[in-house]
């Protein structure tokens, strides 16, 4: 018996919900024995309702209230900024703000809401349009993220990334409040 569409995008949903890893498209597919077409339908279709819907190159997560958050301090060049932000939404991650700490003005934060490599291109455009340059460059490169993903085991990979490429400096606990007195450890 084949089920309607709305019963196939509640079960995409609820498999989404239950499982720790990515689900891809072909994954799904199978599993609801449809094509990959309609799964790319369905996932276009549920993230009008579904905000929290992301898409991985590993494939479909659903961040939920129950994620978990981390800050990195990371440095790298202007030309490296794209790695940075590709691998981190790549493995799952969604980069919710940029921060630095400045020895005079303090903690100059700005928000991202970074998700997607689509979010990543946006950025890079309005970056590359000559109006402004990166925030990271009033500190020689040094700047924070704060980072969500599904789960620690996320956020650790992430790490992993980052400490692979020679980007990160240390890694913090979201819930550290930061004193203008950290840019001098820079």
């Amino acid at each position: 018996m084949r089920i309607s569409g709305n019963e196939r995008r509640n079960k995409i949903i609820e498999m989404l919900r239950t499982t720790a890893t990515p689900l891809s498209g072909s994954q799904l597919s199978r599993l609801l024995g449809v094509s990959r077409q309609v799964i790319v339908t369905d996932i276009a279709l549920l993230k009008a309702t579904h905000p929290d819907l992301i898409s991985t190159n590993s494939g479909y997560i659903l961040m939920q209230a129950s994620s978990t958050r981390r800050i990195y301090k990371t440095r790298h060049t202007d030309d490296q900024t794209e790695e940075e932000l590709t691998g981190i939404v790549d493995l799952g991650g969604a980069i919710l703000d940029v921060f630095v700490e400045h020895k005079v003005y303090g903690t100059i934060r700005v928000p991202l809401s970074i998700s997607s490599k689509r979010d990543v291109q946006n950025f890079l455009r309005d970056m590359k349009s000559g109006v402004s340059t990166p925030l990271k460059n009033i500190t020689q490169g040094y700047h924070y993220h704060t980072v969500e993903a599904r789960s620690s085991a996320i956020l650790d990979e992430i790490e992993a990334m980052l400490r692979q490429k020679g980007f990160l400096i240390e890694t913090r606990n979201d819930t550290v409040i930061y004193s203008p007195k950290s840019y001098d450890e820079i």
